[in-house]
């Protein structure tokens, strides 16, 4: 994955983030490790995303 898709990635996974937060009030998920799993996708991609800015800023 290129910078840009990484970063879409993860706005995507933050708002479905949200959105089971929002829904476990009202009804509790079939899966509660739903949000472990979310959480981790988010920070594996946020430390990809790091990489990145570090070994541009390595280059420059």
């Amino acid at each position: 994955m290129n910078k840009q898709e990484l970063v879409a990635k993860i706005d995507e996974l933050q708002n479905r983030l949200a959105d089971i937060n929002f829904y476990k009030a009202i009804e509790l998920p079939q899966n509660p490790m739903v949000f472990r799993n979310s959480r981790r996708d988010i920070a594996r991609m946020m430390t990809q995303l790091r990489k990145m800015e570090l070994a541009e800023n390595a280059k420059a």
